[in-house]
């Protein structure tokens, strides 16, 4: 009996890497909010999606934790820290007792708060060096749900995301068919009957060569991992100049899906 959810965090709840029509993103957020809606009657349904990506947990409870308090909903799905615990030298026990006070304030206003896990990064190669630092902020992350009674997004064990369809090119956001999995176990988190497993077998595709793995690690560098550490050099930020998409329409989100199905 969700009426209104509002999302919190960053790219990964933006919706990078699954494009809208319309230059904008969709998300497994905005995904969820769909399967929300569609248990309620036909304009008993508000959604607010305040997620900007490149967003570190201090600038997310500065700009987005006090708005969703504001708004007090049903429900407040809050997935950050991730991007601070992939600077060098930060401290994943520091990092937890920040995204502790978010959940605190978050909680003394909201129904339900759903957090979320990182995922097991041992695929993907920018990363994987981290899997350590993530899965330690992961216990965390799982203690403070305890602590305060919310329900886990578990990322780390969808097994689904561990194949390469589930990513898109720049290899650090989920593809369409990866959020639509992600919204999927985030019904499954609250108790929902949903529409597919996202665990659900993926085809099977021809093995790749080595050639062709070379071919497209180099070209992966040139059009991603770069820019990206020259962001991280200049001290700039992929959401520097973003707006959050704000309070949406779940009738529009699924014209927007349907536009690039």
């Amino acid at each position: 009996m969700i009426g209104s959810y509002v999302a919190v965090g960053d790219s990964f709840t933006e919706g990078v890497g699954d494009p809208g029509p319309d230059g904008s993103f969709v998300g497994w957020a905005d995904r969820f909010a769909v399967l929300l809606a569609d248990l309620r009657p036909e304009g008993a349904f508000d959604y607010t999606n305040l997620a900007v990506r490149g967003k570190l947990l201090d600038q997310i409870m500065a700009d987005q934790v006090p708005r969703a308090v504001e708004l007090a909903p049903d429900l407040v799905s809050f997935c950050a820290g991730g991007n601070d615990i992939l600077r060098p030298g930060s401290d994943p026990d520091e990092v937890a007792e920040r995204f502790e006070r978010a959940v605190a304030a978050l909680t003394a206003v909201s129904g339900t708060v759903l957090v979320t896990t990182g995922f097991d990064t041992r695929g993907v190669p920018l990363l994987k060096h981290l899997r350590g630092k993530i899965a330690t902020y992961n216990g965390h992350v799982r203690a403070v749900a305890d602590r305060y009674g919310c329900p886990v997004l578990d990322l780390w064990s969808l097994r689904s995301v561990q194949d390469r369809r589930a990513w898109d090119a720049d290899r650090l956001h989920l593809s369409p068919e990866g959020h639509t999995r992600v919204a999927l176990r985030a019904g499954l988190a609250l108790g929902l009957e949903v529409p597919a497993d996202p665990e659900q077998p993926w085809p099977q595709l021809p093995r790749r060569g080595a050639l062709e793995v070379r071919r497209d690690n180099v070209q992966w560098a040139r059009e991603y991992l770069v820019p990206w550490i020259g962001r991280r050099l200049r001290g700039e930020s992929s959401g520097d100049h973003v707006i959050a998409k704000g309070t949406l329409s779940p009738d529009d989100i699924k014209v927007r899906i349907a536009a690039v199905a």
